[in-house]
């Protein structure tokens, strides 16, 4: 469990250290990358697919293949999210 967590949270460091490089680039790329965070569509997409994979993963794997499944939520609700363009 404790390697599964460890290979999550080196993702997300991933993701954030991406973000930081691209705002260091240009300034606000940042907050355009984060947007899907207050996209109702995207999360809801994104909550559905965390749960839906999380429930097939608990029963298939156990509670370490879940944790992959809220990150899989995460990834679908940024892809959802950023194909809008609202500005």
């Amino acid at each position: 469990m404790s390697v599964t967590l460890l290979s999550i949270a080196i993702v997300v460091a991933a993701l954030v250290i991406r973000t930081a490089i691209a705002e260091i680039r240009q300034p606000g790329s940042g907050r355009r990358q984060w947007k899907f965070l207050t996209n109702p569509r995207a999360l809801a997409t994104g909550a559905l697919t965390a749960v839906l994979l999380g429930l097939l993963a608990w029963v298939t794997a156990g509670p370490a293949a879940a944790a992959w499944a809220a990150l899989a939520g995460v990834l679908v609700a940024y892809v959802v999210g950023s194909g809008e363009n609202n500005d």
